[in-house]
This record gives C-alpha cells, sequence and structure tokens, in this order.
C-alpha cells in the first residue's frame, strides 16, 4: 500500500492544532483526501463515525477515528470504497509534537489497494506527493499561521513490496570474469565385440552343399571311338 507522509512547522499550540484537527468537520477546509463530511453532534474520540465524501465520488462513505490520543495522534480511516478496477481503503494519520515556536505535525496518508488499482499504485502516491504540501500550507493558513514552513516534502514513496521481490545475489563468479577452464582430454570407446547369435537346443544344423567335382575338359570326356 503506498505510504506517504510530510512534516510541517505550524506556529500555533499543540492544543490549537489538536482540536482543530480532532474535529472531522474541519478536514474539507484544508485536506484534499475530504471532500464533504456531514453535520454531527457527536463529539471527537475513538471510534466516532462521520459520514462524508471523497473526492470524485457521489456515495456516502464513513469516516472513523480509530486512534485518539489526546495532543498527540490523531487516525481516521474511510470506508472500501470499490470501482471495476477493485478496490481502495484510506487512512489519514496526526502526529504532534510541541516545538518553542509553535507544532511540529506529521501529516501521513496510506491507501490500501486491491485488485487491480494494485498496478496503479505508483499513480495513487503520485497524486498524494503533489497535493500534501498544498494541503498543510492550507492548514496553516486556516489556523492562522500562514508561513508554516514545510521541513520535508513527500520525495519518496514507500510502495508495496509483493510486486516485485530482488534475487539473491549470485554467489559464483560470472563467467565472463571466471578463469577459463582447462580443455578435458577426449578419449575414443574402445569397439566392443559383437555378440554371436547363439543356437537354439531344438533346432538342427543345415547341411553343408557337397563341393562339386572339377569338370573334366571336352577332349577327355569325348574319347576316340576304335577303328572297325
Amino acid at each position: 500500500m503506498p505510504e506517504i507522509s510530510v512534516d510541517v512547522h505550524i506556529g500555533r499550540s499543540v492544543t490549537e492544532v489538536y482540536d482543530f484537527l480532532s474535529d472531522a468537520r474541519n478536514l474539507p477546509l484544508w485536506f484534499s483526501g475530504v471532500d464533504t463530511v456531514a453535520e454531527s453532534s457527536e463529539p471527537a474520540g475513538p471510534g466516532v463515525a462521520h459520514v462524508y465524501r471523497f473526492p470524485g465520488r457521489h456515495r456516502d462513505q464513513l469516516l472513523q477515528c480509530v486512534a485518539y490520543v489526546p495532543g498527540e495522534h490523531l487516525v481516521f480511516r474511510g470506508d472500501r470504497m470499490w470501482n471495476p478496477l477493485g478496490a481502495q481503503t484510506p487512512m489519514y494519520s496526526f502526529t504532534l509534537s510541541p516545538r518553542p515556536r509553535g507544532t511540529l505535525l506529521r501529516l501521513t496518508v496510506q491507501c490500501r489497494l486491491a485488485g487491480a488499482l494494485t498496478l496503479l499504485a505508483p499513480v495513487v502516491a503520485m497524486a498524494w506527493r503533489r497535493d500534501l504540501p498544498r494541503d498543510v500550507r492550507r492548514l496553516g493558513e486556516r489556523l492562522g499561521a500562514p508561513h508554516c514552513h514545510v521541513i520535508s516534502a513527500p520525495r519518496r514513496v514507500r510502495l508495496p513490496i509483493t510486486a516485485y521481490t530482488p534475487a539473491a545475489a549470485p554467489t559464483t563468479v560470472p563467467p565472463a570474469l571466471a578463469p577459463p577452464a582447462p580443455p578435458r582430454p577426449q578419449l575414443r570407446p574402445e569397439p566392443r565385440p559383437e555378440p554371436r547369435p547363439e543356437p537354439r537346443p531344438d533346432s538342427r544344423p543345415e547341411p553343408r552343399p557337397e563341393p562339386r567335382p572339377a569338370s573334366v575338359p571336352a577332349a577327355k570326356e569325348r574319347a576316340p571311338r576304335p577303328a572297325a
């Protein structure tokens, strides 16, 4: 899930900044992640849910306070929103610490993505990285401190690790740097004698053909007849 943070110094006390942030009805006044928040008489605190609309959505969602430490920490989490590409669940975190001349505020946005939206994580992170510095400056104007100083802009973005896992470094020497191996001697295989067919026990040996007598010359075959 993309996670982006920005630090800003606001020239107001921690109590004033926290009281303004804990009231969810003030979020649409400065925060680009919330479009509208319905009126509610419930006090701020853990478990309190507010009806709000995410920018670009025409359906009401619930924005619930899931962490509440007065003067230190505050977290709002929105409902899971579905679309044809998947689902997303936004979470907005505020951490405050006192400073000699004001308050140091860290604003963190987390967005859980599911389905095909995980492929668009770099696009979602780029949009938040662009909007967060402007949001915290607008917050300082609402609190009467227009010269708030953005200490760290969101230059680096934490993206999900499941998209890519780097392979382990190879332990063997690359073939280009390894010394050439000595040539192996080529051995010729020895010829194997061909097996002779063994005679079957019930088979009789074939008779050998008798040699013909040498042919007698024609003069000897025809002997002269005696005279009468």
